[in-house]
């Protein structure tokens, strides 16, 4: 399956018989998928250790249990995205759209910055974060039901 940037460039060749829209457990670590168009594909226990994935667009895209730690998200498309279970330690999600996503349950945002992040209408509901978690200003994990933990 090839995976196309949303300019529509050819950007990477998984060189499987996979199915359209299907990585589900696939290891793309430290791959260079700037601007990558990802929507609506199932990335389901995926591993995107310290991938760049800069200006994706991850639009409805299923990231259910996927290894983001250390992974380049700024300015990403996340709208929408069911992102429960995604560990996002030490992720960079700076000006990342996550607005009405579905990122409860145990995601894991310890360390991550979600600075400049849209965050409006997502459901953050039990998220875990600590004190290196970087939030936009005035954003309050509390009132979102988030879990803080300690490290």
């Amino acid at each position: 399956m090839i995976v196309y940037t949303t300019e529509g460039l050819a950007l990477l060749d998984t060189h499987d018989e996979r199915l359209a829209r299907d990585l589900d457990s696939i290891d793309l670590s430290g791959r260079d998928l700037r601007r990558a168009d990802l929507a609506g594909f199932d990335l389901s226990d995926a591993n995107l250790r310290f991938t760049n994935l800069q200006n994706a667009d991850l639009y409805w895209a299923i990231m259910f249990r996927a290894d983001c730690t250390g992974a380049d998200l700024r300015d990403a498309i996340l709208c929408g995205a069911d992102l429960k279970a995604v560990n996002f330690n030490q992720s960079d999600l700076r000006g990342a759209n996550l607005a009405h996503d579905n990122v409860g349950g145990s995601t894991q945002l310890q360390g991550a910055s979600l600075a400049g992040a849209q965050l409006g209408g997502a459901d953050l509901t039990g998220a875990e974060y600590d004190d290196a978690t970087v939030f936009p200003d005035s954003f309050d994990p509390r009132a979102y039901a988030m879990r803080k933990v300690l490290r």
